[in-house]
C-alpha cells in the first residue's frame, strides 16, 4: 500500500503536469526570441552569444523543479505516516484529508474498546435471571456478532451451557431469531420487539436507566413475549476523548454514529467529548447519513472497524479504518490505521496538511525560479548592469532549484518531528 501510495499522482501533480506539457514549447518560443533578438536586434550582433543565450534559457527553465515538486513530498509525506502506523492508499488520499470539515466515529469497537460485557440482567416478574441468560445464550451461540461474545462469556460464569436450536436468523442491524424446544425466539433491540409486535413496557424504565448509563439494551423475547433485557456495556478507548479534542482543536465538527438508542450513544459521546450523535442507525443507514452530510456540504471522514462500517467508509471522502478491524472494512478505506489509538486520526489530518503545504511551498518556488531565471537567461539585465548568464551557471542554477526542492520535502520530516512532540 505504502509502495502504490508513493507511486501515485496526486490532483495537484496533475495540474503541474498539465502546466509542464505547455511549459515546454513555451521555454523553445522563448528560447527562439532570444536567438533572434540577440542575433538581429541589439549593438554588434554575434551568432555565439545568441546561440548562448538560447542554451542559457533552455538549460535554465528545465521543468525537473515542477516535476518533483508533488512527488518527493508524497513520497516523504506517505513514508512519514508509514512510520507512524498510519497507511495511505493513494496520494489523493493524503491531499484529501486536510480538506475535511467533519469527522465521524462508529461507536461500537471503534471509540469503544470493542470487548463488550454483560453488567446487568434484568428479567421480567416470573423468569429468573438463569432462565433469561439462558435463553439468550442459546441464540448468540450461533452469532458472530461482538455483543454475543459478550452474553455467551457471562453465561459461561454463570455455568450454562447452549441448548440446540433450529432456524438460527442474523436480522442485520436488529439482533437475531432462532427456535428452541420448537418455540420461537428472538433477541435484539427496541425496534425488533416493536417489529414484532412484543410488549416490553414493563421493562422500559429499566431499559431508560441503562441507556442513561450508556449500556447497549438487548431484549429478549419466547413466542413474543418479553423476557427481559440484558444490559451490555463497552468502555471507551482511553484515547477516544484526546482524539476528539485535538479534532476540535482543528476546528473540525465531530460525530458519532451508533445503531443504539439515543440515550446510549449520548452518554458514551459524552464520556469522549462528542455533542453530536446520529443514533438508531442501521448498518445499511449509516452510508445514507454520510452520504446526506456531503451534500450539505461537508467534507467527511468516516471512522469505522466493522464490516457493518465498510459501506459508510467508502461512501465518505475519506475512510479512515482501525487497524483492529476487519479485512472488508480496510478495503474499503483511504487510510487504515496500524494502532488502536485513536489519536493517529488527527495524526493523519495534520500529516496530510503538512505535505499539502510543502507541495504549495514548492510549486510556488519552482514557478517563481523560472519567473526569474528565464528572463535573466534571456539577458534582459544586461542593458542595466551588463550581466549575461552563461550556460554552465545556467545548469547550476537549474540543478540548485530542483536540490532546493527536494530538500524542502525532505524538511517535512523535521516539521513532523517537532508537530508531534507537541501533540
Amino acid at each position: 500500500m505504502v509502495s502504490d501510495a508513493q507511486g501515485s499522482k496526486a490532483p495537484i501533480q496533475r495540474i503541474a503536469d498539465r502546466v509542464a506539457s505547455v511549459f515546454v514549447p513555451a521555454v523553445f518560443a522563448i528560447g527562439a526570441v532570444t536567438f533572434t533578438v540577440w542575433y538581429f536586434f541589439v549593438p554588434e550582433p554575434s551568432f555565439s552569444r545568441a546561440l548562448l543565450n538560447f542554451v542559457s534559457v533552455l538549460v535554465i527553465a528545465c521543468p525537473c523543479a515542477l516535476g518533483l515538486a508533488t512527488p518527493t513530498a508524497v513520497m516523504v509525506g506517505t513514508g512519514l505516516g508509514a512510520d507512524h502506523g498510519i497507511l495511505i492508499r493513494d496520494a489523493e488520499s493524503l491531499e484529501n484529508a486536510y480538506k475535511l470539515t467533519t469527522v465521524v466515529f462508529d461507536k461500537t469497537g471503534t471509540l469503544t474498546r470493542g470487548k463488550p460485557e454483560v453488567t446487568d440482567v434484568v428479567p421480567v416478574p416470573g423468569v429468573s435471571d438463569r432462565e433469561l441468560l439462558q435463553t439468550a445464550l442459546c441464540i448468540e451461540s450461533a452469532s458472530e456478532h461482538p455483543l454475543a461474545r459478550a452474553v455467551m462469556a457471562r453465561a459461561a460464569k454463570e455455568g450454562l451451557a447452549p441448548e440446540p436450536t433450529e432456524g438460527f436468523e442474523a436480522l442485520s442491524g436488529f439482533g437475531a431469531r432462532a427456535r428452541i424446544g420448537g418455540k420461537d425466539c428472538m433477541l435484539g433491540n427496541r425496534p425488533l420487539m416493536e417489529r414484532k409486535e412484543v410488549a416490553f413496557d414493563e421493562l422500559a424504565a429499566a431499559c431508560e436507566r441503562l441507556s442513561g448509563e450508556g449500556k447497549t439494551c438487548v431484549f429478549v423475547a419466547l413466542e413474543k413475549r418479553a423476557l427481559g433485557v440484558i444490559g451490555i456495556a463497552d468502555t471507551p478507548r482511553e484515547s477516544a476523548a484526546a482524539a476528539v479534542a485535538a479534532l476540535r482543536e482543528m476546528g473540525l465538527q465531530v460525530a458519532m454514529i451508533t445503531g443504539d438508542t439515543a440515550g446510549t450513544g449520548r452518554a458514551v459521546a459524552g464520556a469522549v467529548g462528542i455533542d453530536r450523535v446520529l443514533a438508531e442507525v442501521l448498518p445499511a443507514g449509516k452510508a445514507d447519513e454520510i452520504r446526506r452530510l456531503r451534500e450539505k456540504g461537508e467534507v467527511v471522514a468516516m471512522v469505522g472497524d466493522g464490516i457493518n462500517d465498510a459501506p459508510a467508509l467508502a461512501a465518505a471522502d475519506i475512510g479512515i479504518a482501525v487497524g483492529a478491524g476487519t479485512d472488508i472494512a480496510i478495503e474499503a478505506s483511504d487510510i487504515t490505521l496500524m494502532r488502536d489509538d485513536l489519536r493517529t486520526v488527527p495524526h493523519a489530518i495534520l500529516l496530510s496538511a503538512e505535505t499539502m503545504k510543502v507541495i504549495r511551498q514548492n510549486l510556488f518556488w519552482a514557478f517563481v525560479y523560472n519567473v526569474v531565471g528565464i528572463p535573466i537567461a534571456a539577458g534582459v539585465l544586461y542593458p542595466f548592469f551588463g550581466i549575461l548568464l552563461n550556460p554552465e551557471f545556467a545548469a547550476a542554477a537549474m540543478a540548485m532549484s530542483s536540490v532546493s526542492v527536494v530538500s524542502n520535502s525532505l524538511r517535512l520530516r523535521r516539521v513532523w518531528k517537532r508537530k508531534m512532540g507537541r501533540a
